[in-house]
């Protein structure tokens, strides 16, 4: 599921999921697409998500960065400290994303910052500011998440990263 394990999560949110069979840094990445497009997550708590994403390969056709690609950086980041906030027993899913656009990148990496506007029982949302190297912002971006009980997360139920025992 990708190369993960450098994130670094709060050591008592390691410990819930441990406590489940469950390696949290071994199991997480930013999905499929993510990891197609380069992004990595650097730092990761219901209070702030860091990521980043290279320009190159993920821009449209006049060279700047694609602003779907912005999207996917802005959803990844806020979904992971929504699904963060609801903790192991609900799942984050998206419901609404909104991107406004303020510049273009050419080259390097942007880089992505959530943080929490709204942490309910049932909805959370994350405003994600989105940067280039430079530091100018990018994109301003914020997604609401649904937060959907599932009970208790079973490591049988995951891919063979995220088990402790790797069975």
């Amino acid at each position: 599921m990708g190369e993960q394990q450098h994130v670094k999560f709060p050591q008592e949110v390691i410990d819930e999921y441990a406590a489940l069979g469950v390696d949290l840094p071994a199991l997480f990445s930013a999905g499929h697409l993510g990891n197609r497009m380069g992004v990595q997550i650097v730092e990761a708590s219901a209070e702030r998500v860091v990521g980043t994403m290279p320009v190159e390969g993920n821009t449209q056709p006049y060279g700047l960065l694609h602003g779907g690609a912005s999207a996917v950086l802005a959803e990844t980041l806020g979904s992971v400290g929504a699904m963060l906030h609801g903790g192991s027993s609900k799942i984050a899913v998206g419901v609404d994303l909104n991107c406004t656009h303020h510049r273009g990148a050419r080259s390097g990496l942007v880089t992505g910052v959530a943080t929490p506007l709204h942490r309910g029982r049932s909805t959370a949302t994350y405003e994600i500011v989105i940067s280039d190297e430079q530091g100018r912002r990018v994109c301003s971006a914020r997604l609401t998440c649904m937060l959907r009980e599932v009970g208790p997360l079973a490591a049988a139920d995951l891919p063979q990263a995220g088990r402790i025992d790797g069975a």
